[in-house]
């Protein structure tokens, strides 16, 4: 149970509790049930919490359609209720029909109020129903993600289906390294507000800047995982330390490292493809190239081709630290 509202609640059911003995004040005959009246209290303050506890996660969007659907039933079943169809008759009989007519003519409007809450554009006050507005994933970044700059190309590409959510607290962090005296540092906090730049340019991205603070917190990777769990949101970093502490608070991480590995292509032995040659190898007549995914492509009889864009086929495939070390011979021409 949340620690703020527990107090509350508490409080609620006393309250109730004293409102019950207080009743037996104003009515005489009730002296002897003072025990009765505050058990009463305190049983309908308790049921109270209980509903309270009942409609957790419950919008505000959700209790203005409700509102809304009320609304409108009250009013349709008024206007049928003072039309010519209910001017004569049993009083019992158009009593009966006036009181279905106001439960289903209410119950409908509530009911199609709820469902269609998101298709529809009006203003209530402080409450506006429009589009932007409909329940969405969300996905708190952090700084070094935008200093990473691999999310803008990711969000060209569409396959983000979650509203982007930037704290404050993390922009003034990139400002502050962009200001950094250290000219590597310099380069990587305008890379970051580069990035940020770049995703407010994407339509398709729902980008938003959270204004608050997060309390009195003074480390960021604190910040952001109390932020993604009051938001119920993820968390897309680069950071392997803040996603493991995001994981052992159970807030699903997205590391756009972890996705640049399962992203990297299957390579097998005799497979065909072209890579550039960037540099002789340790080797006699050894060239070095990278495959799109940065993968080292070590090419066996490539040294004279340097420079230029070559077909080799795969001999072998090593895993290493930094990803896979691939083995490559040349190709004659015209023998693929």
């Amino acid at each position: 149970m949340n620690t703020t509202l527990f107090p509350i609640r508490v409080l609620f059911v006393a309250l109730c509790a004293a409102a019950g003995w207080l009743v037996c004040f104003t009515i005489s005959d009730w002296d002897r049930y003072q025990g009765l009246a505050i058990f009463m209290g305190s049983a309908i303050g308790a049921l109270v919490v209980l509903v309270d506890i009942m409609l957790k996660g419950f919008s505000l969007r959700g209790l203005s359609a409700i509102t809304f659907g009320l609304a409108m039933g009250t009013v349709i079943s008024y206007m049928i209720n003072n039309s010519p169809l209910l001017e004569q008759g049993d009083p019992q009989v158009i009593f009966l029909v006036r009181l279905t007519l106001f439960l289903v003519c209410t119950y409908l409007a509530t009911v199609i109020a709820l469902r269609g809450k998101d298709e529809f554009n009006l203003v209530i006050p402080y409450v506006r129903f429009v589009p932007h507005d409909v329940d969405v994933p969300l996905m708190v970044v952090d700084t070094s993600a935008l200093i990473d700059g691999r999310i803008a190309r990711v969000g060209r590409t569409g396959f983000l289906g979650a509203a982007l959510v930037i704290p404050r607290f993390v922009l003034r962090e990139l400002q502050l390294i962009a200001d950094a005296a250290d000219p590597h540092m310099q380069a990587r906090g305008r890379r970051g507000l580069d990035t940020v730049g770049e995703l407010r340019k994407i339509k398709t991205i729902d980008l938003r800047i959270h204004e608050s603070d997060v309390g009195k917190r003074t480390d960021i990777d604190a910040k952001l995982v109390f932020l993604a769990q009051s938001m119920r949101a993820k968390l897309l970093t680069t950071n392997y330390n803040l996603a493991k502490l995001a994981e052992i608070n159970g807030i699903v991480c997205m590391n756009l490292n972890v996705l640049g590995k399962a992203l990297r292509p299957e390579l097998v032995t005799g497979e065909v493809l072209e890579v550039e040659l960037v540099k002789p190898g340790k080797e006699e007549g050894q060239a070095i190239g990278y495959l799109d995914d940065n993968s080292l492509v070590v090419v066996n009889g490539g040294r004279g081709h340097i420079g230029r864009v070559v077909t080799v086929e795969i001999v072998s495939v090593l895993p290493s630290s930094a990803g896979k070390m691939v083995f490559a011979r040349m190709m004659e021409a015209g023998a693929f």
